[in-house]
């Protein structure tokens, strides 16, 4: 019966001091494997990292003043694969009162449920001579900024509203939202 519990106590030792050696971290004699480290200070073999990319908000594509001293900035007209359009940009409040944004939402009754947002922005394409209207889901909800509270005097806030992408060969095309003064634009494609 003891060589019974000295045989057990023994394995169960063994199984706990492997268990720990395969917990540790310095099993490896401290050196990290390429999935705990993808650079190195020396360059080495490690990936190198992409180098950073001038921000969007640096390039502006248009820039137009509307009533009540609001500036609507386009700093992007990406087409991307799936057959989608997403301008972004900035709108600016230079004035001293909070701007709320009730005609940006549009005149349709399907976009009612919108309101403070960019559900009333169009795309022309004057070449094809098509307009083409924001993207909703299926509730009706624009695929756009919402400006929830507005925009307070003085500041900015971002923006983005997604369109379905005109053809391949339109490149040039006309940003229009509520009483702000139409925006041409030219569409870049995506990454």
């Amino acid at each position: 019966m003891k060589a019974r519990r000295a045989l057990a106590a023994a394995a169960l030792a063994t199984g706990l001091v492997l268990t720990m050696a395969g917990c540790g971290t310095e099993g490896d004699g401290g050196k990290k494997t390429s999935s705990e480290s993808n650079a190195s200070p020396e360059g080495g073999d490690a990936k190198q990292e992409d180098k950073p990319q001038e921000p969007a908000e640096d390039k502006v594509l248009a820039e137009v003043t509307g009533a009540d001293d609001i500036t609507l900035v386009i700093n992007s007209a990406v087409r991307d694969d799936g057959g989608f359009l997403t301008v972004s940009g900035t709108v600016r409040n230079d004035g001293s009162s909070r701007w709320i944004a009730p005609s940006w939402r549009g005149d349709e009754k399907e976009l009612s449920g919108n309101g403070q947002s960019m559900a009333g922005a169009t795309l022309v394409d004057q070449a094809g001579k098509k307009r083409y209207l924001i993207l909703r889901d299926t509730e009706g909800h624009c695929l756009c900024t919402q400006f929830t509270g507005g925009v307070k005097g003085g500041e900015s806030a971002t923006w983005y509203a997604q369109f379905p992408a005109p053809p391949q060969s339109t490149t040039d095309i006309t940003f229009q939202i509520a009483d702000m003064p139409p925006a041409d634009i030219k569409i870049t494609e995506g990454e």
